[in-house]
């Protein structure tokens, strides 16, 4: 079989693993919409801010941007570009950070049942479980170079800056190891420092196998 043939037959199963990942992640994060749209303010003072403090989490954001980086491969596989490069390495590598944190910090911190425990489990852990499966079977690979790398920390970075800007003006924070409140900014700031570690090395993890895993780059296939 031509290396051409092997990617061709391997398409078809690149877009259905692209499709259930994001379906796991917009699906979780449609479960949590409707709730939040339906349960009125719950612990939020008003129902607007219980919406904002909800797209506020990373968890969300991540399983959004995994959710749409996802769907767009598997319309296409061969999908490209510099920006799009740093897109799918941002979404892969924040959605394996929000299963790690959730899975070794904050599981069991608050007790679910029905649609937040089945929303939970798809967005903590089957859809970052599934993501990083995804990339290591399909892909799509060679994509990750150094500039890449340095550019996908552009937004965790930004999204700390928003995390402490509103929470400085709000009391509020999406989670305890960043509340000021009850830590300091010390505190906080050492926890960020320590998860910012584990995504740089899970990001420079990713760029050393981006090279030695097998090339599944459709769009550089030779005649």
């Amino acid at each position: 079989m031509t290396y051409r043939n092997a990617l061709s037959e391997q398409a078809p199963f690149a877009r259905v693993l692209h499709l259930l990942v994001a379906l796991l992640a917009l699906g979780g994060f449609a479960i949590e919409l409707v709730v939040a749209l339906t349960g009125g303010p719950g612990t939020a003072p008003t129902h607007a801010e219980r919406i904002v403090r909800l797209f506020s989490y990373f968890t969300i954001q991540s399983n959004l941007l995994i959710g749409g980086v996802s769907l767009a491969l598997a319309l296409d596989p061969r999908r490209d570009g510099p920006v799009f490069r740093v897109l799918r390495l941002d979404a892969l590598l924040c959605i394996a950070v929000t299963g790690i944190v959730y899975n070794t910090v904050l599981r069991g911190l608050v007790e679910l049942t029905g649609a937040g425990m089945v929303s939970n489990v798809m967005l903590h852990v089957l859809s970052p479980v599934l993501a990083v499966v995804a990339w290591v079977l399909v892909g799509p690979r060679p994509r990750v170079t150094a500039r890449t790398v340095w550019w996908s920390v552009v937004y965790p970075i930004a999204w700390l800056v928003y995390t402490f800007v509103r929470g400085a003006a709000t009391g509020w924070y999406p989670y305890p190891f960043l509340d000021v409140t009850e830590l300091g900014y010390a505190g906080a700031l050492i926890n960020s420092a320590g998860v910012a570690v584990v995504f740089l090395a899970l990001a420079w993890g990713v760029r050393w196998a981006d090279g030695r895993l097998p090339d599944t780059d459709r769009s550089r296939v030779p005649a």
